[in-house]
């Protein structure tokens, strides 16, 4: 994305996506964490791992252009 990016706000695009990878490795961390003590270990996983596959089959059925979307910059 940040190749995208017009020249005059790089730097900007750059620190919010530097502050938000950041966070979001702290915030997984936690809720995994947090998921595990409540729910117990094995059943977190497979909790999370369902999930994600939800979450994976639902965004390709609501938006399916994101399958075809090209980011080449060649």
């Amino acid at each position: 994305m940040q190749m995208l990016t017009p020249d005059a706000m790089r730097g900007r695009v750059a620190a919010v996506n530097s502050i938000f990878v950041g966070s979001s490795n702290e915030i997984g961390s936690f809720e995994s964490g947090l998921a595990a003590r409540l729910m117990g270990l094995i059943t977190s996983v497979v909790f999370g791992g369902t999930m994600t596959l939800l979450i994976v089959a639902s965004t390709a059925k609501l938006a399916p252009k994101l399958r075809n979307l090209n980011l080449k910059l060649y």
